[in-house]
């Protein structure tokens, strides 16, 4: 299964929390002081919101598949389209330990693709982005990827 995600950042998680509740009809699969996340079988998305982020609003979007090998065919069909991107192994990030592709669209929206192997304890500090937050990589305007982006 294939799930569409989005990543928004909010200034109140409690407010958005009892919105995105009231809009999907069930409460979030996992809450965390910082972070809430839903995972909605229709339609199939899962959405994440956290308080990190230095602009509110869509963080990052991204698809959600079920193993490492859907996500490395994400990868071939993209770079074989000349969108090149960005792998991670083992990031932990919102929660979870995931092998990930990031790549960025032509208007600049950033795109996760991964699979979650395992829950996490922590919100984020993989070695991406040095310990610390999420693992969004910059995109520069070079059109290189670069470490140090967030949540």
């Amino acid at each position: 299964m294939k799930r569409l995600h989005m990543h928004i950042s909010v200034e109140d998680l409690e407010k958005s929390t009892k919105f995105y509740t009231a809009l999907f009809g069930m409460e979030p699969t996992k809450l965390k002081e910082d972070y809430a996340q839903w995972l909605v079988d229709e339609p199939a998305v899962n959405l994440a919101i956290s308080t990190g982020g230095e602009k509110k609003g869509l963080n990052h979007m991204g698809l959600q598949v079920d193993s490492n090998e859907a996500v490395q065919e994400l990868e071939d069909r993209l770079q074989a389209a000349g969108v090149s991107g960005e792998k991670q192994k083992e990031a932990v990030c919102c929660y979870a330990k995931s092998n990930k592709y990031w790549v960025q669209d032509p208007d600049a929206i950033i795109w996760e693709n991964y699979h979650t192997m395992e829950q996490a304890e922590t919100f984020g500090g993989d070695s991406f982005t040095g310990g610390t937050g999420c693992c969004t990589p910059s995109f520069s305007t070079n059109g290189q990827w670069s470490t140090g982006g967030s949540c």
